[in-house]
């Protein structure tokens, strides 16, 4: 869509400047005839040194205006061209070319009023039919029509003091042979290390009409520690489903996909639908609903291969203040059943709460903080530890977005796990430092 507005542009531009009668000033007729052999850099570079001098001759404005609109700076034509209009409110060309800066801009409430302002005086029949292509554009636009496709490439750095999220201790007591301790291997101690990790993704949404789209998204990252390289770690997941809104309400549903790796071999497969519910009360607050079924399989463990199925609910509240505080909670249950028979102790019931928020410190800074408690119950005694497993986990995490430059965030964040269990094996400590640079396309 937007290269065949773009294809109608020099059209629209060359038949109002056709017709306009600059003075007869070497620098203007000069900057016409760049504009007019499609050099809008040249005739902004041209003008935009005079500026001081000469802002406020509306003929002066109107070239620089539609130089810079045609250099890609729309911001800096709107301030030249409502120098023009606040002198002439009814010059049609300086009205048309703000309107086009607006829709550059992604104003298109604004666009439109101006758009419809030309059409009223009645201009020549090919600039309205170009006026309406915008006008058409626009409503397809508003009405979420039309195909919308965003990515992001991210790499962050970091240390670990848990690569592998096991115990501290060495040595362990297993019931199972009369409380004899055990030494454990190496790959079952804790284990600290650096770590390098590079990722990105595509997400496309396709709207077939007012209120229903088509989404799909492709995400993929690998990890590398420095030296424990057992425990390098990558993914690829993905997901195509259609999302249905209707009012303030959003319906979601979608298959999705996941593989992850362990040590450069296929670990896990993850397989499985979710469904999802959201309204938006107002401007400020928010609920949501989800369900979720994935059946899970180890390729080198059959044993462990379950099927998981998980509800939950959120809410999320933005509160009043020059900050831009936002709050969300929420919380889930489910249930994670083994597939193989004579395996209790590897299948578990769930239940979870999490709660965090952000704070904008200023334009291009912004602090959040989340938190999150689970508690898993295990189906049956664990053959080794004779007890029936029983973990509670707590994550919490804080951190810093930092915008340096227009899709670029810099993100430093610490995370910290605690995971409570009374199998000494799955008992562990965790902390994670690491600073994100990522670029988001659009």
């Amino acid at each position: 869509m937007r290269m065949i507005l773009r294809f109608t542009v020099w059209a629209f531009v060359s038949l109002w400047f056709s017709a306009m009668a600059f003075a007869q000033d070497a620098v203007l007729t000069r900057a016409a005839e760049l504009l007019n052999t499609k050099d809008a850099q040249g005739a902004y570079d041209l003008l935009k040194p005079l500026e001081g001098d000469r802002a406020g001759d509306p003929e002066f404005d109107l070239a620089l205006g539609a130089a810079a609109l045609d250099s890609k700076r729309p911001s800096e034509a709107v301030f030249a061209l409502e120098r023009v209009l606040a002198v002439n409110p009814n010059n049609s060309v300086a009205r048309a070319l703000i309107a086009r800066a607006y829709f550059e801009l992604g104003e298109t409430r604004t666009a439109k009023q101006e758009f419809e302002s030309v059409k009223r005086q009645s201009p020549p029949a090919d600039v309205t039919e170009t006026i309406q292509r915008f006008l058409d554009a626009i409503e397809r636009i508003d009405a979420g029509i039309g195909t919308k496709v965003t990515g992001y490439l991210e790499a962050s750095i970091g240390h670990d003091s848990n690569v592998n999220s096991a115990t501290g201790n060495n040595q362990v007591a297993i019931p199972a042979f009369g409380g004899a301790l055990f030494t454990l291997s190496a790959a079952g101690v804790k284990a600290s290390d650096d770590f390098l990790s590079v990722g990105g993704g595509v997400n496309l949404r396709h709207s077939f009409r007012r209120g229903l789209a088509l989404v799909a998204g492709v995400d993929a990252s690998t990890r590398t520690n420095d030296t424990q390289d057992a425990f390098d770690t990558s993914f690829w997941s993905a997901f195509a489903g259609l999302n249905f809104t209707q009012e303030a309400n959003s319906y979601t549903v979608a298959l999705q996909g996941q593989q992850f790796y362990l040590d450069n071999k296929r670990f896990r497969d993850a397989f499985g639908v979710t469904g999802q519910w959201q309204r938006a009360f107002d401007d400020f607050n928010s609920l949501s609903a989800y369900l979720q079924y994935t059946r899970l399989e180890y390729p080198t463990q059959n044993v462990r291969d379950a099927d998981r199925t998980v509800v939950g609910v959120g809410y999320a509240r933005a509160l009043e203040g020059d900050r831009k505080p936002v709050v969300f909670l929420g919380g889930y249950a489910g249930e994670e059943r083994e597939r193989a028979a004579g395996v209790p102790h590897l299948g578990h019931r769930l239940l979870g709460v999490r709660l965090g928020g952000q704070l904008s410190w200023s334009a291009d800074i912004t602090l959040f903080a989340s938190g999150s408690v689970e508690q898993r119950d295990y189906g049956g005694p664990d053959p080794l530890f004779a007890v029936t497993r029983d973990d509670t986990q707590s994550d919490l995490r804080v951190g810093v977005n930092f915008v340096p430059a227009k899709r670029w965030t810099v993100t430093p964040q610490i995370s910290y796990t605690r995971n409570k269990s009374n199998v000494a094996v799955s008992d562990f400590e965790r902390t994670v430092f690491f600073i994100t640079l990522r670029h988001d396309f659009k």
